[in-house]
C-alpha cells in the first residue's frame, strides 16, 4: 500500500507540513517512498532479471521491434536523441513515471554544455534557453568551531542552473520527431531475455499488463535501483552513496543571487542517534527568485547509519532554518532528490560491471561518475560524444557481445581516483572526532588556497592531472600530518591497496 501523507504526520513532522503545502505532495512522497525501498533491497537476494532466451513465456508476443530500447527516461534521452535524431535508429524510452521529468535539477559550467552542441544535438541558443541562471562565483567552505574557517572562492565551477525538465523535453522532442520511435510513459521494468543476437525485454503498464518488445541493445538508464545492475554486480552495485534532498523555493532572506555555495557545511557531525553523518549543505540561485538548496551526506554503502531519504528530508525542514532563513513569503515550489551512487574501483582499471551480451548500463545506473560535484549529468555530457558514436559503431558491426559493450563507458581514470577522496568525507562516529570532516576538508581548502586557481577549478570539475593531484595531497600532508593515519582508518589495507592501483592505472592511462 503507498504511503500517505498522514503516515507521516507523527514521525515526521516537519515534512508532514512542507509537503502538504505542494499540490502533488503526494506523488512526491510515493518516489521517496519508492526510492527507499533500495536499501531493503540491497538486503535480500539478488533479484534475476536478465533471463535465457528458453524461460520466455510461449504466449509473449512481441510489440514492436527497435534497434534500442532505453529503461528509464531522464538522462536516457540525452543519448536517445543523438542515436534517434542524428544517427537515425529506432529507439523506444519507457519509465515507469512520465519520461524527461526528473527529480533533481542540474549545475554544471557553461563550457561543458557546449559538448551538447558540439555534437550537435542542442544549437547554442537551444542551450542558453535551458540555463535559468548564471552566477559569477561560488565558494567551498567547512565549519570550524572559532569562525577560522577558508572560504575557497572560484569562478566557472558548476555556476549555470540548469531547467532540468526543460532540457529533457528539448531532447525529448527530437526522439519523437525521429521516424519510428516510441516513449511509453506508466511503464515499468520486468525482466529481460537474451538471445544470440537480440533482446526481449518484458515490461508492464500501470494495471500490470504485461508486453514483450525487441531489440538489438537494452540500454539500462534505470539509475541507482536498476535490478540489472544489481543482477550483474551480484548485488554490490555501489560502494558508497550520497542520499541528497532539498527544495526549489523562493522568499529565503538574505540571499544571493550573484554566488553558488558549492559546499557548506555549518557543525560538527549529527551524532545523536548514536553513529553519525557530516552533513552538507548546497545552496544555488535558481530562475528568477527561486532559490535551490540541497542536503546530503557521504557514506558507505553497508553502515549502519540511516541512509533514508524520507528521514533526510525531515532533518533538512528541521534544519533549514540554522542554513537559509526562510521568510514570511517562503514559499516551495517543488523538492528535489535522489540517491547519488558511487562506487570505488579495486584495480588499475574499472572493475564494476557495465555490461553483459546486448545490455550496456549508462548513468546512475553504471555508477561511474563522480559524487563529489560532478555526478550523472555531468559524468554524461562530458562522455556523451563517444558514448554515441562507439555504440553507433558497434551496431554498425554488430558487435555487441560483453566484451566489447563493456568497452563504451563514462569511466574516466582521473575521476576513479579522485573518487577515493570520497571515503574521507564519509563520518565514522569509532574513529572520528565529531569535527573530523570538517577539519580536514578545511585544511585542503587552505592548500588549494595558497596555489593558482586552475587547481581549485580542475579539483571540483573533476578535471584535476596526476601530477596535480599530487601536489595538493604533498602539501596537504606537509601541513596536516594527521592524514597519514586518517588514510589507514579511512581506507585500510584493501582501499589504500584500491586507491594506489587507481593513481597507477591513471599514471598509464591517456588521461592524464
Amino acid at each position: 500500500m503507498p504511503i500517505s501523507l498522514d503516515h507521516i504526520r507523527l514521525t515526521h513532522p516537519h515534512l508532514y507540513r512542507a509537503f502538504s503545502t505542494l499540490p502533488d505532495g503526494e506523488r512526491h512522497l510515493h518516489r521517496i517512498s519508492e526510492l527507499d525501498c533500495y536499501w531493503e533491497r540491497l538486503k535480500k537476494p539478488v533479484q534475476q532479471v536478465i533471463l535465457a532466451a528458453d524461460s520466455m513465456p510461449k504466449e509473449a508476443r512481441i510489440s514492436g521491434e527497435y534497434d534500442l530500447i532505453y529503461a528509464g527516461g531522464t538522462l536516457s534521452l540525452l543519448h536517445a536523441a543523438v542515436m534517434a535524431g542524428k544517427n537515425g535508429r529506432k529507439v523506444m524510452i519507457f519509465d515507469r513515471q512520465t519520461p524527461a521529468k526528473s527529480t533533481r535539477d542540474w549545475n554544471i559550467s557553461r563550457n561543458e554544455l557546449h559538448n551538447l552542441s558540439a555534437i550537435g544535438l542542442f544549437s547554442e541558443s537551444e542551450i542558453d534557453s535551458v540555463i535559468v541562471r548564471r552566477y559569477k562565483s561560488g565558494w567551498v567552505e567547512f565549519y570550524q568551531p572559532d569562525g577560522s574557517q577558508k572560504r575557497l572562492t572560484m569562478e566557472n565551477v558548476l555556476d549555470c542552473a540548469v531547467d532540468a525538465d526543460k532540457l529533457l523535453s528539448l531532447a525529448k522532442e527530437k526522439v519523437l520527431a525521429a521516424s519510428g520511435s516510441t516513449l511509453l510513459a506508466g511503464t515499468s521494468f520486468t525482466c529481460c531475455y537474451q538471445f544470440d543476437d537480440y533482446m526481449v525485454v518484458q515490461v508492464e503498464d500501470r494495471q500490470g499488463k504485461p508486453f514483450w518488445y525487441k531489440a538489438k541493445v537494452l540500454v539500462d538508464v534505470m539509475g541507482i535501483v536498476s535490478p540489472i545492475a544489481m543482477q550483474l554486480n551480484e548485488g554490490l552495485p555501489q560502494t558508497h552513496v550520497c542520499p541528497t534532498v532539498g527544495t526549489i523555493a523562493t522568499g529565503f532572506e538574505n540571499i544571493d543571487f550573484e554566488t553558488g555555495e558549492i559546499l557548506a557545511s555549518i557543525g560538527p557531525a549529527d551524532t545523536s542517534s548514536g553513529k553519525g553523518r557530516q552533513f552538507i549543505w548546497e545552496g544555488f540561485p535558481a530562475k528568477e527568485r527561486q532559490y535551490i538548496t540541497y542536503l546530503f551526506f557521504y557514506d558507505e554503502v553497508d553502515s549502519p547509519n540511516d541512509k533514508s531519504l524520507l528521514s533526510l528530508f525531515e532533518t533538512y525542514f528541521r534544519t533549514l532554518p540554522d542554513y537559509k532563513k526562510p521568510g514570511t513569503d517562503f514559499v516551495i515550489h517543488r523538492p528535489v532528490y535522489g540517491i547519488i551512487p558511487a562506487y570505488c574501483h579495486d584495480g588499475f582499471n574499472r572493475t564494476r560491471e557495465i555490461a553483459d551480451d546486448h545490455i550496456i548500463l549508462f548513468g546512475d545506473a553504471a555508477s561511474l561518475g563522480s559524487p563529489l560535484t560532478f555526478c550523472g549529468f555531468g559524468s554524461m555530457v562530458r562522455n556523451l560524444h563517444h558514448l554515441t558514436a562507439d555504440l553507433d559503431r558497434a551496431l554498425l558491426d554488430n558487435n555487441l557481445s560483453k566484451k566489447h559493450l563493456e568497452t563504451i563507458s563514462a569511466y574516466e581514470p582521473n575521476v576513479a581516483s579522485m573518487a577515493n577522496l570520497m571515503k574521507y568525507m564519509c563520518f565514522n562516529a569509532a574513529t572520528d572526532e565529531p569535527n573530523f570532516v570538517n577539519d580536514l576538508m578545511n585544511e585542503v581548502m587552505i592548500v588549494l588556497d595558497d596555489l593558482p586557481p586552475h587547481y581549485r577549478q580542475a579539483m571540483f570539475r573533476d578535471e584535476m592531472k596526476i601530477e596535480e593531484l599530487a601536489m595538493v595531497m604533498l602539501r596537504l600532508a606537509w601541513r596536516y600530518p594527521k592524514v597519514l593515519t586518517v588514510t589507514w582508518d579511512k581506507l585500510g589495507v584493501q582501499g589504500s591497496l584500491g586507491f594506489f592501483k587507481n593513481m597507477v592505472g591513471w599514471a598509464f592511462s591517456s588521461v592524464r
